[in-house]
């Protein structure tokens, strides 16, 4: 259960008023469908930043008691609120100006603008810090001095009042699609994710997984990485599903033995891996439906098996780690056994869960799969004794999820920014060319190349976001050398999800090492390594779509593919480990990992020779003398 929120002075009750009629109005939006154009975009973004500027203030209390500073802080901060409300209100205004007239910017437009987006900028540092900010801010340094640049950078200039037409009072820019598709569709899912954490269903959905894995030896571990993957899927934030979880997780990992970095790297990268799950994602399946123009339960399909073997991967490097550190199942005594209780509270997020994908299978739109779900989980939340003798509760949630819907807003706010100077000065476009021209006609670098820009955009940043940043300007590469338009946009998930848990900055790792109490570095690299399965999964399908299902599916290559990948986890867990069942040589670590790379290769002859040898090479180890006499274990 979440902590009761404290309101300790006016502005902050003013932030928490505003950011409950967000997570209301999409509530609204979902039942009535969008505002009006004119002023529902900027209102809500408006909103946002506001929400952002007071909750996260230039100077906290606790950092400066001294009355002075705060003063001043709070000064700065309502002059960032002044221009932000004067700059969102001229967007309504020039709006209808410019439908009724051709209406010429001024001076005082084009810098109000600039001031907006200035605010913007800063309220995305504040919650995500310098990296997204910087590149927003060169971005705007290259539309209005670009032309002085050689190569394919330069453009023929853009004057201010066209940039900001484009940027802030244009649909092309900061109140673009990928804002106007966050309001329709996505921000409703933010809010059931909290509200199943707010009413209770995370901490029995948390319950069910420890009681459920208690006879492995990961434990707690294993628990860790079921509960991740449901309570993920539905979390907009890598960051939040860590510590929702990892502070009821993390400590019971370390109890059963394993080191601290582990722990937290267990819980980070499962955490990580709720965002490619069906049937939510973390919101990204709605807005891959509106870009690629597929219907959601095709996206929701596509990603099933990949997800399953990210997490049957993710379990598999649990019990060999578990098994090499001699750790044993939890003691039957210890268990926590499920109770009748139990079973009734698991409806709490079974039953919205089912319903999304009923409402779905039913031919309606998501959104309506939204509200249905947050229905029913408010509803269902009544029936826990606790939540309805304090009401209050209820009117938390609706904050909370307002906050949580401000952080979504102001993020993909600050990404409009980037994409409106890409529009304006084509260097989108040109970079792509670059990036063809670089990898020379050839899939396998074209998307070398775009793994590494999707986990270097992605830093820092919500997946939602990084996502629509990186497949907008990356994606057109792929796709024109023959990748399948859908295959592309799952490619950039997972590379954009996985940054999360990428060094240096790896969000999601950063999250849990506190918890954890681990080195922060230490738990990310850790991280990569129980996660390693989710950087390659990518390849295969955009060379194997069968694995998707939904594309070019053919039952033979299918079939192939899974076993390959199957036995290819096992032989990739088990050496990097150095351990399966007996502690093997560095040879024998040698020749699991390159079986595995050879069942990675979609090249149907190597991979059948590599599963005839790793099939081989398990029965051999069924007999440590036969394994030992091949120098493939180490003797005692």
């Amino acid at each position: 259960m979440q902590r009761p929120l404290s309101i300790t002075s006016i502005p902050l009750f003013m932030a928490y008023a505003i950011a409950a009629f967000v997570s209301i109005q999409s509530i609204y939006v979902a039942y009535f469908g969008p505002w009006d154009i004119a002023y529902g975009l900027n209102m809500l973004v408006c909103a946002a930043v506001v929400i952002v500027l007071v909750t996260k203030p230039t100077i906290a209390p606790e950092t400066h008691p001294s009355a002075a500073p705060r003063a001043a802080g709070m000064v700065f901060d309502w002059l960032l609120i002044a221009i932000i409300v004067a700059a969102s209100i001229r967007f309504t205004q020039v709006a209808y100006l410019m439908e009724q007239t051709l209406y010429f910017f001024t001076g005082f437009d084009v810098w109000l603008a600039l001031g907006g987006t200035a605010v913007l900028l800063e309220a995305t540092r504040r919650l995500f810090g310098m990296p997204i900010v910087v590149i927003a801010i060169l971005t705007l340094i290259y539309c209005f001095f670009g032309n002085s640049l050689p190569g394919f950078l330069n453009h023929p200039g853009i004057s201010p009042d066209r940039a900001m037409d484009t940027i802030w009072y244009g649909y092309q820019g900061v109140f673009g699609s990928p804002t106007s598709v966050v309001i329709r569709v996505v921000l409703i899912f933010v809010v059931f994710g909290v509200v199943l954490e707010g009413t209770g269903a995370s901490d029995t959905l948390i319950r069910v997984s420890v009681a459920l894995t208690g006879k492995t030896r990961g434990g707690p571990a294993h628990s860790a990485v079921v509960a991740s993957a449901l309570l993920g899927s539905m979390s907009g934030s890598v960051t939040a599903n860590v510590v929702g979880s990892g502070t009821f997780t993390i400590p019971m990992i370390k109890r059963r033995g394993f080191p601290a970095a582990t722990a937290g790297g267990i819980e980070a990268a499962a955490s990580t891996g709720g965002q490619i799950m069906p049937p939510v994602m973390g919101a990204a399946a709605f807005m891959m439906s509106d870009l690629t123009g597929e219907p959601y339960t095709t996206i929701a399909l596509a990603a099933l098996v990949p997800a399953l073997f990210y997490y049957g991967s993710l379990f598999a490097a649990v019990s060999v780690d578990a098994n090499a550190a001699g750790i044993q199942p939890i003691p039957e005594s210890e268990r926590i056994t499920l109770t009748r209780a139990d079973y009734i509270a698991s409806f709490q997020f079974l039953l919205p869960i089912l319903s999304i994908i009923v409402v779905l299978l039913l031919g309606r739109s998501p959104t309506m799969a939204g509200l249905v779900a947050v229905t029913l989980a408010l509803v269902l939340g009544l029936f826990r004794k606790k939540n309805r003798s304090s009401l209050r509760l209820y009117r938390d949630i609706a904050v909370k999820a307002g906050i949580a819907c401000a952080s979504i807003l102001v993020a993909v706010g600050c990404i409009g920014v980037i994409l409106g100077v890409m529009n304006l000065t084509g260097v989108g476009l040109s970079f792509a060319s670059m990036i063809s021209s670089l990898s020379e006609e050839s899939l396998l670098w074209s998307l070398i190349i775009t793994a590494f820009a999707c986990l270097v955009l992605g830093m820092g940043m919500p997946t939602l976001p990084a996502y629509i940043i990186i497949v907008l300007v990356l994606g057109p590469v792929v796709t024109n050398l023959g990748a399948d338009l859908l295959a592309v946009h799952m490619f950039v998930l997972y590379f954009g999800v996985l940054s999360a848990i990428t060094p240096p900055v790896a969000i999601g790792a950063f999250a849990a090492a506190p918890i954890a109490g681990s080195n922060p570095m230490r738990t990310a690299f850790v991280s990569v390594r129980l996660a390693i399965v989710g950087f390659i999964i990518p390849f295969i399908f955009i060379y194997e779509p069968s694995l998707l299902l939904v594309l070019d599916f053919d039952l033979f290559s299918f079939i192939r593919v899974c076993i390959a990948l199957s036995l290819a986890i096992w032989m990739l867990n088990t050496g990097a480990a150095g351990y399966a069942g007996i502690r093997l040589s560095l040879f024998g670590r040698a020749v699991r990992i390159a079986l595995a790379i050879g069942m990675i290769i979609q090249i149907p002859q190597l991979q059948y020779l590599c599963i005839l040898a790793a099939v081989g090479l398990l029965v051999l180890h069924r007999t440590p003398r036969l394994a030992a006499s091949a120098k493939l274990v180490k003797t005692p």
